[in-house]
């Protein structure tokens, strides 16, 4: 059986994942948000820190959840084209399915620390110093080892009714990381429709940061369907092919002629092709592209659409890359059998990830971005994901 795309808690991480009642008796009610989400099963604590969801809303009405566990984005409610709210991300509808990974979970929503995609054999250098990371994907270390941020609990500070701050201090040794590492997430629900992310971070020793959120769109409205009939526009020329364990080669390579070459809009689904070495590898698309918009975040990178509901996502970062990936596994492998928010169950492939970053295992290619953060200087990366219909 292949194995999942997601990163898993081991055993004795799973067990530390302690539950308790923020009360010792029966809560009481609470209003449920319009996603349908009932905040009464999110407030808890993990690990000694306390959890809760936190309801975001403009004044237009759309309406974004969050946890502070791994900083997760758990529902995005925007209009379709009929004016009716709909939800575009999937994930659960309680902290319990997300925080036992083992049998559940999955970084939906998530925000990725300290390094967002893989690192090839968990292995970068500091000098000299070879620094050895959690194996926790094909060998390699994915989204910052088997408990990376996604499974740890943020501060959170709600500001004002359409933001919220969320802290983590991660410790010198979080997984093996060199360095203590402070790391603000603001999300931010602004007046034109967007969901705007800045992600900052600062060490007292050198280390590498490369952050991102996980979200998984469906914009269609029905995440028990496959949604690879929406459109997707990526804004690259070139990206980097990677081998049959999901590691970048090396190699920049130019889209043209290929199905990874989405500059003009299409459905994904015209370039599924499984005859493609990198489609088959992936069993799907799981790639890093390398954005033409070269850190400007004022220029379109990605969009998304959905003729069905004529909702319109476009993205904006101030990355040099973008890792796309269309759900290849989920609904197989098991899966399938899951049950996810709104009691529903997902097929392969409902979703698609639009990632900002730095390209994947760049501690090790010298030629490619950084991602080393030094004493005194600060990290910011900047994401925003912003709705319209048409």
């Amino acid at each position: 059986m292949k194995t999942l795309r997601r990163t898993m808690l081991g055993a004795g991480a799973l067990m530390a994942l302690v539950f308790a009642a923020c009360t010792g008796g029966q809560q009481p009610a609470a209003q449920l948000t319009a996603s349908g989400l009932d905040p009464v099963k999110f407030d808890t604590v993990v690990n000694g820190d306390s959890v809760k969801l936190y309801t975001l809303k403009n004044q237009n009405g759309l309406e974004a959840c969050i946890t502070n566990f791994g900083g997760r984005v758990v529902s995005l409610m925007v209009p379709d084209r009929d004016g009716k709210m709909t939800d575009v991300v999937l994930g659960y509808d309680n902290i319990a399915q997300y925080a036992d990974a083992a049998n559940f979970g999955s970084d939906f929503g998530a925000s990725i620390g300290r390094y967002a995609n893989r690192i090839k054999n968990g292995q970068f250098k500091i000098g000299d110093e070879t620094i050895q990371l959690p194996q926790n994907n094909f060998g390699h270390c994915l989204h910052g080892g088997p408990t990376g941020w996604q499974y740890q609990v943020y501060k959170a500070e709600q500001t004002d009714s359409n933001s919220v701050k969320l802290t983590l201090v991660s410790p010198d040794g979080d997984n093996n990381f060199p360095g203590e590492v402070t790391a603000v997430v603001t999300y931010t629900l602004t007046a034109d429709n967007a969901l705007d992310i800045k992600m900052e971070a600062t060490t007292n020793k050198t280390t590498i940061v490369n952050m991102t959120n996980h979200s998984y769109f469906n914009l269609n409205g029905d995440p028990t369907q496959p949604a690879m009939d929406m459109e997707l526009y990526i804004n690259a020329d070139t990206f980097t092919p990677a081998d049959s364990t999901f590691m970048p080669t090396g190699e920049i390579r130019d889209v043209t002629g290929t199905p990874m070459d989405f500059r003009t809009p299409h459905a994904i689904q015209d370039s599924l092709r499984m005859d493609y070495e990198q489609v088959k590898f992936g069993n799907g698309f799981d790639h890093n592209w390398i954005l033409n918009t070269k850190g400007d975040d004022t220029q379109v990178c990605a969009s998304l659409y959905s003729p069905k509901t004529g909702i319109f996502l476009e993205t904006y970062t101030n990355e040099p890359g973008i890792q796309v990936y269309t759900g290849n596994f989920q609904g197989i492998d098991g899966e399938q059998d899951k049950v996810r928010k709104g009691g529903v169950k997902y097929p392969q492939r409902p979703s698609v990830c639009l990632e900002s970053q730095k390209y994947p295992n760049s501690p090790n290619v010298a030629e490619w971005p950084s991602p080393y953060l030094n004493p005194g200087e600060k990290y910011y990366s900047h994401l925003v994901f912003k709705f319209s219909v048409k």
